[in-house]
């Protein structure tokens, strides 16, 4: 059986939120398939580790640049420094996001647009930007991330989830505005991931974690890397404004309040 719809060796890659977890696996595993790809966060130091590792091994070519996704100029010099590097676009996987916890009613108005600026407006600009570039060359796939709080709600999450949900529809309008131009444009919701910031706030990690044990709530990048890679590649090419779940074992009452 072949396997070489599911490769994106040969492609150039834009990773945002490429510093550690899914970001940074993402563009690791890319990479390994043969991908070049552009490793950015708004740290330059901790891309730059990324992109190390990923030249010292990896069968593709990785480049780290600085970039703030809710600057819309860091964004333009982003694409442009691809471009240049690479020679164009073929993926973008708008991974960047953040969050915190709060009940809505503590939530400030700064706080608030904070969190829709990072996750909602910054899928906006490297969407538009990069997107840009993949239409005037001949297509391309957009890979967005949402997460379950934005499909299924989430307390003390509501501007995450909100932005999330912004995510989810701009995913589905975006995706038929643009197969004319052979951009295809689809998303990611996880769950709960075993990240580095999942760890420090839920005390699990990914070594606990096995992929064969069905029975569990929270996965690992690895797992979510597999389903972007899936979404980059010809493979999923019929697949176009989806948003594909990743959550575990789903959870369902188990008797209704009559």
């Amino acid at each position: 059986m072949t396997t070489e719809q599911f490769g994106v060796g040969g492609r150039t890659a834009i990773v945002t939120g490429a510093s550690q977890g899914i970001g940074e696996t993402i563009a690791q595993r890319f990479a390994d398939d043969g991908a070049d790809v552009v490793v950015c966060s708004r740290e330059q130091e901790k891309v730059d580790a990324v992109a190390e590792g990923i030249n010292d091994g990896g069968d593709g070519r990785a480049h780290a640049v600085e970039c703030d996704v809710t600057d819309r100029e860091a964004v333009e010099a982003l694409v442009e420094a691809t471009v240049e590097e690479f020679g164009g676009v073929d993926c973008l996987v708008n991974n960047a996001g953040a969050s915190f916890m709060a009940g809505f009613a503590d939530i400030s108005e700064n706080g608030w647009k904070t969190i829709v600026d990072i996750n909602l407006h910054g899928t906006y600009h490297c969407s538009q930007v990069a997107g840009e570039v993949m239409r005037e060359n001949g297509g391309g796939t957009i890979v967005n991330f949402a997460s379950v709080a934005g499909t299924r709600g989430s307390p003390y999450m509501s501007h995450y989830g909100a932005a999330k949900a912004g995510v989810v529809n701009l995913t589905a309008t975006l995706a038929n505005e643009w197969a004319g131009d052979d951009v295809r444009v689809n998303c990611i919701a996880p769950g709960f991931v075993a990240t580095p910031g999942v760890e420090s706030q839920m005390g699990v990690s990914a070594g606990e974690l096995s992929r064969e044990d069905v029975e569990r709530r929270i996965g690992l990048s690895e797992e979510i890397a597999d389903i972007a890679q899936f979404l980059a590649s010809p493979a999923s090419s019929y697949i176009v404004g989806e948003t594909i779940t990743a959550a575990g074992v789903p959870e369902l009452m188990e008797s209704p309040d009559v």
